[in-house]
Formats: C-alpha cells, structure tokens, sequence
C-alpha cells in the first residue's frame, strides 16, 4: 500500500467501500501502488497494467491492455468504440466484486503475465484518423499550427482529431478549431 494514495480510498464517495476491496485485490498480485491521473494506478516496472476509477453508475477496474485479456467470462467492457487497447470490469455494488473475485484476480494476473510476455495491443496509427477538412485547411494556412501539433505525443493529436471530427456541423468543427489552436501552439493536449 501506498500511503500516499490512501486519501483517494479515506474520501468520502459512494464507491468507498468497493474501492478498498478492490484495492486489496489488486495489491494481493503484487503489483505496486500509485497515483496516476487521479486514481489508483498499479504498475509493475513502471509499466501501468490496471486502475481502480468510479463513475456516477459504476466503479471499475481498468486493464491498460484489456483487449489482450482472454476474457473467459465475458465481463470486460469497452468504454467508446474509440479506446483501442483498455477495457473495464464494471461493478455496481459489492456483492458483484466478491462473487468474482476470483476472476478478477485471475485477469489481473493474466494481464501482468502479458506484460511480462512483451504482449502490447498495435495501435491504429495518426495517419489512418480521418482529419477533418476544417481542420486540414487551417494547417495548410498555418505552418506554425502544422508543425506544433505533429509535435505533439501520438494520444494528444489522436484525441484533438477525434473532437474535431465528432462534431457533426462544419459550423461546430471550425469553432472547436478555433478555440484550441492556441492550445496546440502551446504544445498542450486536450485536457491539458
């Protein structure tokens, strides 16, 4: 356990209980506790296999590479059709964590042993995202645009090109345009 995490597990939220039971799941396989992104993050070698997060409806565990789980039971869930490689094992109460205890613990320790194998999901590449016209001319127009976000990390184009692309009016694709291009010039992401 590490200590430093402890007040995400002492906060008062609807998930408290759960969150700890899963917490002791989890450190059971041995991996090491942090924080990452707000949440219990367990890593092994600095390599995240697996978080605890909640939700308004649920609670779950999030293996980083999920989608290489066997998934024998059928209970591994994609978030959006967008999320490539994660995959969730959502719980709405306790009952559901101890009746599969045991499942989850053995996908906990599945997922370590494809670490440990070299197994990682082939991500769709920047260059197969669709980039929307807009978003096209406005690089074309601009160099210093063009050259900042290909600097940026593969997950930050990746999520700038998939809110640019999920507006369904040109209208709305230029204005989400607009409005983070600084963003990009500063070298930030998204969420940043």
């Amino acid at each position: 356990m590490n200590p430093k995490i402890d007040w995400f597990f002492n906060k008062n939220s609807k998930w408290q209980e759960e969150y700890s039971t899963l917490r002791m799941l989890v450190l059971d396989t041995g991996l090491v506790e942090e924080l990452k992104w707000g949440c219990p993050c367990y890593t092994i070698e600095k390599t995240n296999i697996v978080l605890i997060h909640g939700f308004k409806n649920y609670c779950a565990l999030l293996f980083m590479q999920g989608a290489l789980l066997k998934d024998t039971k059928g209970i591994l869930v994609q978030q959006t059709k967008n999320v490539q490689a994660a995959r969730q094992i959502r719980f709405i109460n306790m009952q559901e964590i101890l009746k599969n205890k045991t499942t989850i613990q053995a996908y906990i320790k599945e997922a370590i042993a494809n670490n440990n194998a070299g197994l990682k999901m082939d991500l769709k590449k920047i260059i197969e995202y669709k980039i929307p016209i807009e978003f096209e001319n406005v690089l074309e127009n601009m160099p210093k645009l063009k050259t900042a976000f290909k600097l940026l990390t593969p997950g930050r184009q990746r999520a700038y090109l998939l809110y640019f692309s999920s507006a369904k009016q040109p209208k709305t694709r230029a204005a989400r345009i607009e409005k983070y291009t600084q963003q990009i010039l500063n070298g930030k992401g998204l969420d940043d």
